[in-house]
């Protein structure tokens, strides 16, 4: 009964593919894959034919059965090929075979050889089990084989052209995962399933109609594949490893059955060891830096894939795990599988410095930016080759290297850092992990690489130049302040000094000059703690003003015109730094007495407006143009007083602004000024009554 299913599975089969191949002949156009998928529909058929006879006449399967399967694989195998465009054309038009279409070859000529030497056995008996073994281990090479071919040709089929191509890779597909499950089963049961082999021929009849559908979607067999170098190298590493197991498996088996006594234990160690080692190679840095490399060699026109390259490049530039410097040369090292390097820079000294180095033991070499080999690197924008500097120097315009580059251990390349068509500094990288030729594609990628890792840098150099420029302006900016405030003090004194001549009989000016010197001293007395602890915040908190101008007006009673103060509310409180708030009021009462003659007035007034507290600084003074007071007025360093700074009233609209509040101006020439501060009021218990 199974021989009978199984005759009639492999005769449809047959009829199936004779029939899908004479279609196939009738509509070739001549292109290359149009003749050899007619070729593997012949070869299954002739296949299939054979194993139906074989049904039938109830005899083993034979030498030729198993030389057609190996024929039929390898017509499906060959489309495949053709397909992904495994082989390349030199610059003559001839086709040249690559080494990954040498490696298929190979294996199907062992495959071959095998199936010779066993002479078509699928018999597991005692006395043929190594020929059992080894014709199971060849059938599954090829089904292994030929998914893996199928997958690579379906990931990298562009997405809008697969529909094309995806009922041929299902079907074919299909042929192989089915041979790999049929041959994996016996591998394992010791015998091939009567069953699964009788189901075969249906199976492989199945696939006929997907075929012939994206035979007929895609007639000239033009997918433009476009095959992915990082897919590429995962399927070889995964082919790979599946070749090694397959082989130490075999040599597993080998061991078991001739080891005596001892088999078990051998089988066992050996493949442990096999295992260890396979895991040892597959973290191996410089195994995978080989493969890529021989990847991109041999099986593309071009090295590199730029856009895969340009995202790891920007990535690892990006990427705030390490600084700068070290990403810079490690980004640059990805590009040629270069494990370490160190950078330099060029400084305002006129030297370049090493900077940084990654993986590399620091060097310290300083190389003059007027030295023959920075002239060098800055005209030239080469990537010196330091092995092709060793046997050609004259390349180079017989470039005399640095000693203190002579002796950096495994150096390999020098890459010039270009910024705006200068020098910015260069990176030496070692030798790589696997053998990579500087040629002109390596060149251009590293100096356009180097372009970009050099606006990094600039980038960075710029950042923590502005942020040391902006510290000293910081400090620069509170120094003025400083020196404004002293500038004020000693007016004061000097007012006081002048003053003492002519009154220094009377009671109430000596009182009054004590209280002056004794608020002076004060004052420079936070001054000194302001400086002694820059960093330390001024905290605002509720206080009454009236309290504050009381003070201010008091310290200035020595000046001619003496200010007036009068408070029309005395509950009005804010929230601000009593230190910084008296020190506004004071420079602009200070103001208006020096803008106002001694026979003026200057007059200084608290009212409440609404839930605002509104200080007014009104003086007779000369006052100021309304030109002035839009363009100068709030600038730091513009006044119209000859010894003036410019700083009081811009330190006094950033600090009210600060609190929340405006100050607002009035003036017109010859008719006097008149400040006007407006501070939101505080709504609370707590609040300071004391200005100390």
């Amino acid at each position: 009964m199974l021989t009978n299913i199984a005759t009639a599975s492999y005769t449809i089969a047959a009829a199936a593919y004779f029939f899908l191949a004479l279609l196939l002949v009738t509509s070739w156009r001549g292109r290359l894959h149009g003749i050899v998928l007619p070729i593997a529909c012949l070869l299954s058929a002739f296949w299939a034919s054979l194993l139906a006879y074989h049904a039938n006449q109830n005899l083993p399967l034979s030498l030729l059965t198993d030389v057609l399967e190996i024929a039929r694989n390898g017509g499906w195998t060959a489309f495949l090929i053709m397909s992904l465009g495994l082989y390349r054309k030199d610059d003559s038009s001839i086709m040249k075979i690559s080494p990954a279409l040498v490696a298929i070859m190979m294996m199907y000529i062992g495959c071959f050889i095998v199936a010779l030497y066993s002479n078509g056995n699928f018999d597991f008996s005692s006395d043929k089990t190594i020929d059992f073994i080894n014709n199971i281990a060849g059938s599954l090479a090829m089904a292994i084989l030929g998914m893996i071919l199928v997958e690579q040709l379906y990931r990298n089929t562009p997405v809008r052209q697969r529909w094309g191509i995806k009922f041929a890779c299902l079907g074919i597909g299909g042929i192989f995962a089915y041979d790999f499950y049929l041959y994996s089963d016996a591998l394992l049961l010791r015998h091939v399933n009567p069953e699964i082999w009788a189901a075969r021929g249906i199976v492989n009849a199945f696939v006929v109609p997907l075929v012939a559908v994206s035979a007929a979607r895609n007639p000239q067999w033009s997918v433009g594949i476009t095959v992915s170098r990082r897919i590429l190298f995962y399927s070889a590493a995964l082919f790979g490893t599946a070749a090694y197991l397959l082989a130490m498996a075999a040599a597993g088996y080998y061991l078991r059955f001739f080891g005596g006594s001892w088999g078990i234990v051998m089988q066992v160690s050996f493949l442990f060891g096999a295992v260890v080692l396979l895991l040892a190679v597959l973290f191996s840095g410089t195994l995978r830096s080989w493969l890529r490399v021989f990847i991109s060699k041999h099986f593309f026109s071009y090295n590199y894939d730029y856009r895969e390259e340009w995202l790891r490049f920007t990535r690892t530039l990006s990427d705030g795990g390490h600084v700068l410097g070290e990403r810079v040369i490690q980004a640059l090292a990805q590009l040629v599988e270069s494990p370490a390097g160190s950078l330099w820079i060029c400084r305002e000294s006129g030297n370049c410095e090493p900077v940084t180095h990654w993986n590399m033991p620091p060097t310290g070499g300083l190389e003059p930016l007027a030295s023959p080999f920075c002239q060098f690197l800055g005209n030239k924008e080469w990537v010196i080759d330091l092995q092709e500097y060793a046997v050609n120097p004259e390349k180079y315009s017989a470039l005399a290297l640095p000693q203190w580059l002579q002796t950096i251990a495994r150096a390999w390349l020098v890459v010039p850092l270009i910024q705006h068509r200068k020098l910015f500094g260069f990176v030496v990288l070692a030798q790589p992990r696997s053998r990579v030729k500087l040629n002109w594609e390596v060149s251009d990628l590293l100096k356009v690489a180097g372009n970009q890792a050099a606006s990094y840098l600039a980038q960075q150099e710029a950042a923590n130049a502005l942020m040391v420029a902006r510290q000293f302006e910081s400090f620069n900016r509170m120094s003025t302040f400083v020196v404004h405030d002293l500038k004020n003090l000693v007016s004061q004194l000097s007012l006081l000094l002048s003053n003492a001549e002519k009154h220094k009989n009377n009671p109430q000016f000596q009182i009054d000059m004590i209280e002056t010197v004794y608020l002076s001293v004060q004052k420079m007395k936070r001054l000194l703690e302001k400086l002694s602890s820059v960093d330390a915040p001024e905290n605002s908190a509720p206080l009454f003003i009236a309290p504050l101008l009381q003070e201010a007006v008091k310290s200035k009673s020595v000046a001619e015109p003496a200010p007036i103060l009068e408070i029309q509310d005395t509950s009005l409180a804010v929230c601000a730094n009593s230190s910084r708030l008296e020190r506004v009021m004071g420079h602009l009462i200070q103001n208006a007495i020096e803008a106002t003659s001694k026979n003026g007035q200057v007059r200084v007034r608290l009212r409440r407006e609404q839930n605002c507290a509104i200080v007014e600084i009104k003086d007779t003074g000369h006052g100021m143009s309304e030109e002035f007071i839009r363009e100068k007025l709030f600038k730091p360093f513009e006044s119209t007083k000859s010894a003036g700074m410019g700083i009081g009233v811009f330190e006094s609209k950033e600090y009210v602004s600060e609190l929340g509040g405006e100050l607002e101006v009035t003036s017109s020439e010859s008719n006097g000024t008149v400040f006007r501060i407006i501070l939101p009021l505080h709504q609370g218990a707590s609040i300071v009554k004391v200005v100390a």
